[in-house]
Parts: C-alpha cells; structure tokens; sequence
C-alpha cells in the first residue's frame, strides 16, 4: 500500500459557539475558533487528521466541499495532524483541495500539528505558505509498500494456498508465498513511479526546490525532519502555530481583523454520540484490517505507529 501518516481525531461536540449550517444526514456544524464572531467573511479551518484513505463521502471531501459552496469563506487554513495513509487517498484530496482552490481563487494556508510527514506532507504542498509548530515532524519524502510473506507460517499449520489464476503475476504480492525477483522487479516499477509522483507534486508545491532537484532528491530520502530542518531545508515558510497561519490567511485575503475562523465538525445523532464516547477510534474495525492486508502502496511514515480514527 501507499500510505501517509495519521493522528487521532476527536470529533467531541461542544455546543457553545456551534452553528448549525446543513440539514443532510451527513451535516458539518461550524465551530467559532477566532476572530470577530459578528463577521460574515470566514476563515475556513479544513481538518486533516489521522491515516489517509480515500473517501469519497469521508470528513475531509465533506470540509472541502462545504467551503466550495460557502461563499463567505475567503481562505482556508489546511490543519494537517497526519503521518501519511495511501498514495490514492492523498492524492485524491490533494486533487479536491487544489480544485477548490481553483475556483474559489482563495488563499490556501497549511498548518502543521504534531505531525505532518509523508502523505501528510504531500497534501501540504496545495499551501500558498507552509506553517509548522516549533516540535512539528515533517518529511518523510518516500514511497513504500506494505508485503508480508507468511508461506512458512502456513505450511507449519497445513494451510496450502492454491490459487487459479489468468496470469503469473495475478498473485504478486500475496501473503502465502514468497516473493519472486520477478515480481520485486515489478513491484519496485510501482515504488518508483509513484515516487517520481511525489516529487513532481513537491516541485510544484515548493517553488525553493523546483528549480534544484539535487537539492529535493537529498532530502527525499524518508527522513523526518524537525521544524528547525524543515524551515532549513525550504520544506517550510515558518516556525508557528495554529494562530498565525489564521493571522496569516487573514492577511493573504486582505480581510484585516474583520473575519471569524471557524472549523468544521461532523453532527452526530444521539446514537453516534453514544457510541463515539465508547469507541475512541477504529483501528481494529473490519475495514481497516482489511486495508491492513491487502497489498497497496503507501505515502507513509513507518516510525509513527497509526492511532485514532482511519478517515
């Protein structure tokens, strides 16, 4: 798989300075986070927390899609805790953000949380201006699939595989055998591509380091970087915190001190609410296990063990 990195995200209600804004079954209530809670020109918060995956009707195509259609948000400010997920689902909302972008002719500010590495460093590239918090990690420029080869397990417990398949490499990168070079070869093609992708996104996000490959294959190499080595490295614009990319964002959109930031969050039904305090995030559910074993690639940072909710 390709995966970015991820974060947990808490969806706990708090009903002082929500506004109820849609009525479908899948609704967002807009929380007050500054500013001038008067003033009709928004600031838009668009969250980006956990492991990517791509979702089409998830939270954060949802976050996307309410400020293309709210014509009071004048910028956005792209709030990424993430250490990366699947290289579909971070292009995809890549793909979603520079589109709203696009025809909403909006400033685009990202903030860094605790960690914006690998996938999450990929959908920062959408930024005008890259923020990151003084302990911020960040980088992890790479690609990697995630295989297992569980053959000798299975012979030891007289599981045998046999699969009928209309090729030789229909089973490339199954758990019940080993890998052929064959297949390695094949597999690093798509480890490759994928991470020429990467850069070229990089390229055209960062202009510091769109003119100087050199310098951008140094530094894709999966390391993480601090925020002092990001900013050093021109991965950054700034050491600061979530504030001053609202500040900032104000500023980019000219809208002085006259704006409100406001962030999204999705309205539960009483029932979700129930159960959300019971079930702090969804590691272990069906569909993750399933993601967990089914062979993809990722933009992912491996030191950073997933926790909380897949999006």
């Amino acid at each position: 798989m390709l995966i970015g990195s991820c974060y947990l995200f808490s969806i706990a209600s708090d009903a002082f300075g929500e506004i109820k804004t849609d009525r479908e079954e899948k609704a967002l209530t807009e929380k007050f986070v500054a500013g001038d809670r008067k003033a009709n020109d928004k600031i838009a918060i668009i969250a980006i927390e956990g492991v990517i995956t791509n979702n089409e009707d998830g939270f954060i195509a949802r976050q996307i899609r309410r400020v293309l259609s709210d014509t009071d948000v004048k910028a956005v400010v792209l709030r990424v805790e993430s250490p990366g997920g699947t290289m579909s689902g971070s292009d995809y909302y890549l793909h979603l953000l520079k589109q709203m972008k696009t025809q909403r002719k909006i400033p685009v500010v990202v903030s860094m949380g605790s960690i914006a590495a690998s996938g999450g460093y990929y959908v920062s590239m959408v930024g005008d201006e890259i923020y990151a918090e003084s302990s911020t990690l960040t980088g992890s420029i790479g690609v990697i699939a995630s295989l297992f080869n569980a053959a000798e397990l299975l012979e030891k417990i007289g599981i045998e595989s046999t699969p009928i398949t209309s090729g030789p490499y229909k089973t490339m990168g199954s758990f019940a055998k080993p890998m052929s070079e064959e297949e390695r070869v094949l597999w690093q093609r798509l480890i490759d591509d994928n991470f020429e992708r990467f850069k070229q996104i990089i390229r055209e996000g960062r202009k510091e380091l769109a003119n100087n490959p050199g310098e951008l294959d140094k530094l894709a190499t999966g390391q993480i970087f601090t925020a002092n080595e990001a900013l050093a490295n021109k991965l950054i614009d700034t050491i600061g915190f979530l504030d001053d990319a609202i500040e900032r964002a104000g500023e980019l959109a000219d809208l002085g001190s006259g704006y409100r930031a406001i962030r999204y969050k999705p309205k539960l039904s009483f029932m979700e609410a129930m159960l959300e305090g019971r079930t702090p995030n969804k590691l272990l559910s069906g569909k993750t296990l399933s993601d967990m074993t089914t062979p993809r690639i990722y933009l992912l940072c491996p030191q950073v063990v997933p926790m909380g909710e897949w999006e």
